[in-house]
């Protein structure tokens, strides 16, 4: 009888892998009277790593965080749709990113609400494996403050209010750090009705040009302070704070800057919110700051600008300030695509964004990113813009039916995009078919 052949690589990762494997390599043992030494160890090492299998299994997949890659103890879902684990997406968040770390896209808040579901499953999952599941990790803004760190910040607040320029600086330095070692301090801004008021003393006094350190260490604290869910209503209702957000957007160092789009783009979870500060007239900063090209300041920018168009009459401002041309510049230069073609597949409801991306070119851009990008979220929010486009701008039809004519882009993605390109990949060819078909029986 002919010698089986045998794998000498890695073994299989899975457990009805490693049964097969096994079977497989019993069964060339007991078939061949010639068998080889390397058999009888082949299978010795499947048994030994379904014996550590049983011991220590490996979680399902969708039990495992993908940024601490182990098993979730106190899952959340992000905005985004996507579950974390508390601890790790908190840290995320609190890092500064303003995207879900898997999709990429702009997140519209930064609200982590407990996924009950997947928690059970992996109770039930450790149960049946006698795996110890560690209780959900506390949310460490909930924590009692101490009675001495609140003195602390008490005093240095009235430093701000009533000291000279010099104790001033010296008490927003600390200010800024301590909100953002001790996050539970956060919480004294929404205790105090006058803490806000008190802070930002010093730039209400007319300092906020004349001491750009200064400006830039308050800044800093009222985006601290803003990631406090429980503060962004009162941080955003103070009639001083988005006055000198916006101010400090328009003047302030690169950073002052970045840090003002930032806390505009945290402070903007709340609906409410979103109407007070596109009132006070920050679209049009946020706009020119992303225009400008500093990487860091202008992903805070776009967040911000995402976030505030989710209203749909901010939509119409955020066109008319002239966020389209901005955003079609930067895509055509590929600067913050992910960023970027969130905003447009936002705004691509409203008729004149459509308008406007149609004499830019935006048709021929979006094309060529679905054929470039390895990312199905920028595939998806591309292939989402050209089927509006589509449905309402009847002469952007012969342009898309040319270039389909030619490479099958579309055709392309209805076969191997995600769900949602491929349903609107299939809507915009059957337009065309039904478009096209009727031109040339006529």
């Amino acid at each position: 009888m002919a010698k089986t052949a045998v794998d000498g690589g890695g073994l299989p990762a899975g457990e009805d892998e490693l049964k097969k494997e096994l079977e497989r390599t019993v069964n060339s043992i007991v078939e061949d009277d010639d068998y080889s030494l390397e058999a009888i160890d082949r299978a010795m090492q499947c048994l030994c790593a379904l014996e550590d299998l049983k011991l220590n299994p490996n979680p399902p997949h969708e039990f495992v965080c993908p940024l601490s890659h182990q098993l979730m103890n106190d899952p959340v879902v992000l905005a985004s749709g996507r579950t974390y684990d508390r601890p790790f997406i908190q840290k995320w968040l609190k890092d500064g990113h303003r995207t879900c770390p898997e999709t990429k896209q702009v997140l519209s808040n930064t609200i982590l609400t407990p996924n009950h579901l997947v928690r059970e499953i992996i109770s039930l999952w450790c149960q049946k494996h006698r795996i110890e599941l560690p209780g959900p990790s506390p949310d460490k803004d909930q924590d009692i403050i101490k009675n001495t760190d609140r003195d602390h910040l008490n005093s240095l607040l009235e430093t701000l209010s009533s000291g000279n320029v010099p104790e001033q600086k010296k008490a927003a330095k600390q200010v800024r750090v301590l909100t953002k070692l001790i996050p539970s301090l956060r919480a004294v801004f929404r205790e105090s009705s006058d803490a806000v008021t008190k802070l930002l003393n010093p730039l209400s006094s007319g300092n906020v040009n004349y001491h750009p350190d200064l400006q830039e260490d308050l800044i800093t604290t009222v985006l601290n302070i803003s990631i406090h869910d429980s503060n962004k209503k009162v941080v955003a209702e103070n009639p001083v704070v988005i006055p000198l957000l916006i101010e400090s957007l328009k003047f302030g160092t690169i950073e002052t800057r970045s840090n003002s789009a930032a806390a505009l783009f945290t402070l903007s979870a709340v609906d409410t919110n979103k109407h007070i500060i596109v009132k006070a007239g920050a679209l049009k900063p946020l706009i020119n700051l992303l225009d400008e090209g500093q990487p860091s300041a202008m992903k805070d920018a776009a967040s911000a600008i995402f976030n505030l168009s989710v209203v749909h009459e901010n939509k119409g401002k955020a066109v008319s300030e002239g966020i389209i041309k901005v955003i079609m510049k930067k895509i055509t230069d590929r600067i913050l695509i992910d960023e970027l073609l969130a905003i447009l597949a936002l705004l691509s409801s409203h008729h004149k964004a459509i308008e406007e991306m149609g004499e830019l070119g935006a048709v021929s851009c979006l094309l060529s990113i679905i054929k470039e990008d390895t990312s199905d979220h920028n595939k998806e929010n591309c292939i989402a813009i050209l089927y509006t486009v589509c449905y309402n701008d009847r002469t952007k039809l012969k342009e898309i039916w040319k270039e389909e004519s030619t490479n099958g882009t579309i055709a392309n993605l209805a076969r191997s995009g995600t769900s949602r390109a491929k349903r609107k990949a299939d809507g915009i060819l059957e337009r065309l078919d039904r478009y096209f078909s009727r031109v040339h029986t006529t």
